[in-house]
């Protein structure tokens, strides 16, 4: 029996799981759902979105529309007749009628392990709080933003060097195989649906570009985290000389000299150390702005900064 499939996805995260669907033999992949076309760059050029990319190379056809409310949009999705819409990230609500369309419902791919870390930001979100492992739920969708019984959970460890960036992306081909493993069971309607506890729920607010500014009167173990949360973006920053600086990899420094919080206590071969409210942050890697990524020592090397303070 073949399962007739939407998938649902925009970025990068969406794509292993979409090109493992188009890759099994029990799978009809009807067609692929993701955001309009959007400006980028410093020239604004409308830009496909990854999970675009992925379908029309796959040669699946792409529906774009720009909200799912619009009853012509839902006419045409209920016209694929589709038994089972899979969705990643795809970033658009999808109103009752659609997840009422398909006679298994929608399924969706959600990089925490829930009822932990529901919303937009779950991996940045799980780093930054220090968590120690994370994982994908395989969800039923409801009306409520990622509220739908879990059907299959796995987890993942959250190594001390992930950024967001590499937690992302083995969580995207970790949700491709949690997928395919839970898929069978759901077309049959093997799967156990769990309900989620509310009471253990919390929400991975999105992120916004001023989190990225560093507040040196916290302590250094939390701004290492935020470090390797914001990365790739919106990038850990802070002010030196009246311009941005941005932090790409930070560690912890533990013997650290008590100092006012932002002055720079120590430097050496591996980069500078800044004071915080408790510890010393021991920068790596940084980036002025217009500049490239360097070594830390090296920026250190051209500027004068034991003693200086950063805002």
């Amino acid at each position: 029996m073949t399962v007739r499939i939407l998938y649902a996805g925009t970025p990068l995260f969406a794509v292993p799981a979409l090109q493992a669907l188009a890759g099994d033999d029990s799978v009809e992949v009807l067609a692929v759902y993701t955001q309009p076309d959007r400006p980028s760059g410093r020239g604004q050029k409308l830009t496909q979105s990854p999970v675009k990319e992925a379908a029309l190379a796959l040669g699946i056809p792409v529906e774009q529309p720009p909200s799912l409310r619009d009853e012509s949009a839902q006419a045409v999705l209920a016209g694929y007749r589709p038994d089972l819409m899979v969705v990643a990230a795809y970033g658009l609500i999808l109103p009752v009628p659609v997840l009422e369309t398909p006679r298994l419902g929608a399924i969706n791919i959600h990089a925490s392990l829930l009822p932990r870390w529901r919303g937009a930001a779950p991996i940045a979100r799980a780093i930054e709080a220090g968590d120690r492992q994370t994982g994908i739920t395989i969800m039923q969708m409801a009306q409520g933003l990622d509220t739908g019984d879990m059907l299959y959970k796995v987890a993942l460890a959250i190594e001390p060097t992930d950024t967001a960036a590499t937690l992302h992306d083995r969580l995207a081909e970790l949700g491709a195989q949690a997928l395919m493993t839970a898929l069978p069971g759901i077309v049959v309607g093997a799967m156990t649906p769990e309900p989620q506890d509310d009471t253990q729920a919390c929400y991975a607010a999105k992120l916004s570009k001023l989190e990225g500014r560093l507040d040196w009167r916290e302590p250094a173990d939390l701004l290492a985290r935020r470090v390797r949360a914001f990365d790739p973006w919106p990038v850990a920053y802070t002010e030196f000389k009246s311009a941005s600086l941005r932090i790409w990899s930070a560690e912890v420094e533990p013997d650290c000299p008590q100092a006012r919080p932002g002055s720079v206590v120590g430097v050496d071969a591996s980069g500078f150390v800044i004071a915080t409210a408790e510890g010393g942050l021991r920068v790596l890697t940084c980036q002025q702005a217009g500049g490239k990524r360097i070594c830390a020592a090296d920026f250190a090397r051209n500027h004068q900064l034991l003693g200086t303070c950063f805002d």
